[in-house]
């Protein structure tokens, strides 16, 4: 099932914002599969790269930073008195 927002889209509203990080965060992730994946399969057929393995091992930290940078900046949940 897609991901879809519902309404107007708000670029104030917290939960839109929370919403857009997380689309970023997972089209980061893909990029980092797609693209380190293919390199390391280049690399088996062809010739190796003695410093394909530093250059994983950097991105997946960007990618955890990234994961951690959405985590930390979520909205806070509303209450069940707020939302009445």
């Amino acid at each position: 099932m897609p991901i879809r927002w519902y309404g107007n889209a708000d670029t104030t509203d917290p939960t839109y914002q929370h919403f857009a990080r997380i689309v970023n965060f997972t089209l980061h992730a893909m990029a980092f599969a797609a693209f380190n994946s293919g390199l390391w399969f280049i690399q088996q057929m062809r010739h190796p790269w003695p410093h394909l393995d530093w250059f994983s091992e950097i991105w997946l930290a960007g990618l955890f930073i990234h994961l951690a940078f959405v985590v930390v900046k979520r909205p806070k949940a509303k209450t069940t008195e707020e939302q009445s």
